[in-house]
Order: C-alpha cells, then structure tokens, then sequence
C-alpha cells in the first residue's frame, strides 16, 4: 500500500474510484524530503495526514512509532479525526501498490473529477489506471447474429454501450452486479473475442488486437472480484 510517487491527486481519483470508507496507502509528500504523506478514504471525501520519518521512528501528531506497521495497527483500532469536519476515519483497507488492473488504457479518464470540484486536467493526465476504460468493440447483436460496431464505456459497476463514441444516450448500460463471468470466447468465428455471461443473455464482444481484449477481460474480472468482495463484507455485516 506504499505508492512511492503518487500524486496528491492521482490518490484522491484512485480512492474515490476504487477505494471505500476506510481505504488508505502512504505515499511521499511534495512538501518535504522527510515526509509522507497518509492519504484516507472517508465517507465521500480524502483526508490526507502528514507523517515525518524522523530517520529512525515515525511521527504522527503527538504519536511516535518505530515502523509503519505499527502506525497502522494502531489508527487501525484508533480513529483518526478528519479536521474540518470532525469524521472519524478508520484505517481499514489497505490499498494495494499492486493493483489486479491493466497499468495502460488507451484513454483513462477521471471521472472524480466532479466529486473532488477539480477539472480532469487537474488530477493530472498521466494519472495511474482507474477502475474505467472506453473504447470501441464489436458487439454480436441478440437476434440476427451480425455484429456491429459499438462504443463502449465502463465506470463503477455499470458497462455502457453506444452507437458511436458522439451518442450521449447509451443503447444499453449492464449492470455488472449481475455478471457472473467474464472469459475468452472461441467459440466465434472472429478472433479476439470474449464474453459476458447474464443469467438472460449472454453477450459476444470482440477487440481489434489480443491485447485489448485481454485488457477488457482484465478490468471487468477485477470489477467482478471487487462486487464479490463487496457483497462479502455486507453479508458478514449483516450476520455479525
């Protein structure tokens, strides 16, 4: 959960994005070469708290601790306080460097950029990969079986398809809750192909090259493993 050299922004977008109450990495202050700086997810907001390594201990406001792990396991029982508006933060969910997400989209977009009140250009263009991807696949059609072309924008738990990338209404939006499995389809005639699988539908998507179609296949995996561990821990909440 260590992110050497995120941006104060790029972390924001990514906890936003991907992250849930309670997520957090550490990653290196701009300000000073001794400081790091704790970035934490709360309700709809990043808190961002400044620890100084002091070249054998690291402090924290009035606390000192001789590792990091330390520091954690003890804000992990021990909320933080948010300054300007009091919540109590938690340290819950570790945000892993190391993130099961392709590293390269052909076009990442921040789409935080309206909860943060920044513009995209302010959460910097080369900012790590987000859990959202958009671009063109061809789709097999439902009834006859010819495919078309179509653009297709993923972001949260919802897969979008459009007629081209300038259609501001969607033909169709997934709801990826209910996807059960996403894999490679050899089935087609057309290379480059993989499916996803509805209890009513399932839909035939192919990419220009492997590569993209295994980018697709990767995100929407990790999009799926992220609901499951999500309706794992509501249900364990729900029980407890």
């Amino acid at each position: 959960w260590y992110h050497d050299n995120l941006t104060r922004h790029a972390a924001e977008a990514l906890l936003l994005s991907n992250g849930q109450d309670g997520s957090y990495l550490l990653r290196k202050s701009n300000e000073r070469e001794d400081l790091y700086s704790l970035s934490v997810r709360g309700k709809d907001s990043v808190k961002h708290f400044h620890i100084e390594h002091t070249g054998t201990t690291f402090k924290f406001g009035f606390n000192e601790f001789s590792n990091l792990k330390e520091l954690v396991m003890h804000f992990a029982n021990q909320p933080l306080i948010g300054s300007e508006t009091g919540t109590l933060i938690v340290l819950k969910h570790p945000y892993p460097r190391q993130v099961e997400e392709p590293s390269i989209y052909e076009s990442v977009r921040v789409h935080t950029a309206m909860q943060t009140g920044r513009t995209e250009s302010d959460l910097v263009p080369n900012a790590p990969a987000l859990g959202t991807k958009e671009g063109y696949l061809i789709k097999q059609g439902k009834i006859v079986k010819n495919w078309k072309t179509r653009w297709f924008t993923l972001h949260r738990n919802e897969l979008k398809y459009f007629k081209d990338q300038t259609a501001t209404e969607p033909i169709r939006a997934l709801d990826l809750t209910e996807c059960s499995a996403v894999q490679f389809d050899y089935s087609q005639e057309r290379v480059n192909c993989f499916c996803l699988v509805f209890p009513l539908r399932t839909y035939y998507l192919c990419a220009k090259t492997g590569i993209e179609a295994d980018e697709w296949i990767k995100i929407l995996r990790w999009k799926l493993s992220q609901i499951r561990k999500q309706l794992e821990e509501r249900n364990a909440t729900l029980s407890s």
